[in-house]
């Protein structure tokens, strides 16, 4: 991973601890591909897709998780599940303009399972 998206991965967790989610485990793998953080909130577990945009409009990280990246995130959470045990979860999206805690949208149950 390069060194900004290592940055923002680091700056997004604590933001989100900040907001109260306890920080599980970082860029979490399987065969299906990689969830950027497994965080828990409450009872319910967080997966976080954390994007860097690289324009001022907030539209281009957000659109860059396209369905099949969905579908690749889903399917490396039901392993997560499998091997965890299941619960309840969400899926939230992280978008920063650059690695800074300033320019943070938090994106709670951006996209869903089914």
């Amino acid at each position: 991973m390069n060194t900004l998206g290592s940055e923002a991965e680091h700056i997004a967790a604590i933001y989100l601890q900040q907001k109260g989610l306890k920080l599980l485990t970082k860029n979490y793998q399987s065969r299906y591909g990689e969830i950027d953080l497994v965080m828990q909130d409450g009872k319910t577990l967080v997966f976080v897709e954390v994007r860097l945009r690289s324009n001022s409009g907030f539209g281009g990280a957000a659109m860059s998780i396209t369905p099949a990246k969905q579908q690749k995130i889903i399917r490396t959470a039901e392993q997560y599940l499998q091997q965890h045990g299941s619960r309840s979860c969400r899926f939230d999206v992280i978008l920063m303009s650059k690695p800074s805690e300033d320019v943070i949208e938090w994106i709670p149950n951006a996209f869903d399972a089914s």
